[in-house]
């Protein structure tokens, strides 16, 4: 039987009538969300339209989904984990941001090649002291909403935690430390001299590399990726959360809302640990 689930840190009365009226059930109410399971169903348009109408986060369960079985989760990092873009914020450095915001903004969107796009923006950083990178750290990026009492709840479940990303190691190290993820992943930039070279080394972190790390976790801990939940923003995110058992879309670009399983426009991240209860 499907559980419907909304995510809001204050439920309205009117909203909470609605789905009574639609769903001819009374709803269980939690803190920080509500759920009921029924037989009839919501549509995807009807969620979207409750969501817009109440800010708040409708979803539905697949039937196959088991909150129990759950071991992993694997997380995009820039504007999905934190609130920026870091490889635009680092742009911003040498007066290219909007060049390179632009060409970040059509790869999330799925409209062009990630690998070409990354080696594009990256070139045009060729030149730059790496000490830029530390201040975007401390000075630009936050970590979204919820991330920290996601990653608390997650381990005190005892479910692995992964952070994959198409940026760069200088951040995910940084908060591989500060969060406590077990598994890392992402592109490492070159620095000659102190200085960003305009290139990376090693295989580009896209879509499929993204994907196969999380079956190899899966592989390493022993769990099928059924077992995982994947989560991201934009469309190089998009295999590694359809391998996964549940995909998540946090406050994402269109083509990934069409795919995902769970749609995060309004709540924070720990908002997934309501998928779990």
């Amino acid at each position: 039987m499907p559980k419907i689930i909304i995510h809001a840190e204050s439920i309205n009365n009117s909203l909470e009538q609605q789905l009574v009226e639609i769903l001819n059930k009374d709803l269980v109410r939690e803190s920080g969300f509500m759920w009921v399971k029924t037989e009839k169903n919501l549509s995807r348009q009807q969620r979207a339209d409750l969501s817009a109408e109440h800010e708040v986060d409708v979803n539905i369960l697949p039937d196959d989904f088991d909150p129990k079985s759950i071991k992993l989760l694997i997380t995009d990092m820039d504007s999905t984990l934190i609130n920026i873009e870091c490889v635009d914020e680092i742009a911003d450095f040498l007066g290219v941001k909007p060049e390179v915001a632009a060409i970040t903004e059509s790869a999330m969107r799925g409209e062009i090649d990630f690998n070409t796009s990354l080696q594009k923006r990256v070139g045009l950083l060729k030149g730059l002291s790496s000490d830029v990178l530390s201040q975007v750290y401390e000075q630009r990026l936050k970590l979204n909403p919820g991330a920290e009492p996601l990653m608390a709840g997650l381990q005190q479940r005892g479910i692995k935690t992964a952070l994959v990303s198409g940026g760069f190691t200088f951040f995910t190290e940084k908060l591989k430390s500060r969060l406590a993820f077990d598994y890392t992943k992402a592109n490492q930039l070159d620095v000659v001299d102190e200085k960003l070279s305009g290139k990376m080394m090693g295989p580009i972190v896209n879509a499929s590399i993204k994907a196969q790390f999380l079956s190899e976790i899966c592989q390493h801990i022993g769990v099928p990726t059924q077992q995982a939940i994947a989560m991201g923003d934009g469309a190089n995110d998009l295999e590694m959360m359809q391998l996964a058992g549940l995909g998540v879309a946090y406050k994402a670009k269109q083509k990934v809302q069409d795919q995902a399983d769970i749609l995060l426009n309004y709540s924070g991240l720990d908002s997934v640990l309501h998928l779990l209860a």
